[in-house]
């Protein structure tokens, strides 16, 4: 589950968003919040997957650092942004890496087109953040578990004791925050996945729904 941070000030806009991410599968509500100091004590304590914000709501801009400042992996889908040139390149130059035009409406098309892109954003911060915390041995045996090779089989493989396979296995089941081997498997992919067609564009080019 993608879990979403929603900062917007005005409440039947936010509820609206939170109904909208509600209704699909992959994500929870972690928190709808109305303004900064709301949004400080969330990420103060919590760690959310993505953050959604309203560019109406006083002091964005500062909350755009707070983000940057106290949950740095989070990446940032900024709603209501002004249709000049200017407004996008200042959004992307501060950190944002989606942006939503402030006369898009809530139109089935929209919302496909802004789950799409949370989606990707969300799972690309995982497929960034794996290569760094994995070691090269780790890697390769998440490619083997892809091939759903058993301990032994892995073992074998590398040429390395059956113990020091396990151990392997359960940093990774750590580190990827997962409850089984079979799941390794599956979030490399999604990740993979993700980096192939959902990777945020160059600042160049600022994304746009």
């Amino acid at each position: 589950m993608i879990a979403v941070l929603i900062v917007a000030s005005i409440r039947i806009y936010r509820d609206g968003l939170a109904l909208m991410l509600a209704r699909e599968g992959s994500f929870t509500i972690a928190a709808a919040v109305s303004d900064r100091a709301h949004a400080i004590a969330y990420l103060t304590d919590s760690h959310p997957d993505l953050v959604l914000l309203d560019l109406t709501t006083p002091e964005s801009d500062l909350i755009i650092r707070d983000v940057e400042r106290l949950s740095p992996r989070a990446p940032i889908v900024a709603v209501g942004v002004g249709d000049a040139e200017q407004d996008m390149l200042s959004c992307v130059e501060a950190g944002v890496a989606g942006l939503v035009s402030r006369d898009a409406s809530f139109s089935p098309r929209f919302e496909g087109r802004l789950l799409r892109r949370v989606a990707a954003l969300a799972a690309a911060r995982d497929a960034a953040a794996s290569p760094e915390r994995l070691t090269v041995r780790e890697c390769e045996i998440v490619r083997l578990l892809e091939q759903n090779l058993s301990n032994k089989e892995i073992a074998v493989r590398l040429g390395i004791e059956v113990a020091t396979v396990k151990n392997h296995v359960h940093n990774l089941l750590e580190k990827l925050h997962v409850q089984r081997r079979t799941d390794v498997a599956r979030r490399s992919t999604r990740s993979a996945r993700a980096m192939a067609g959902g990777t945020p564009p160059d600042p160049g080019d600022p994304p746009t729904f």
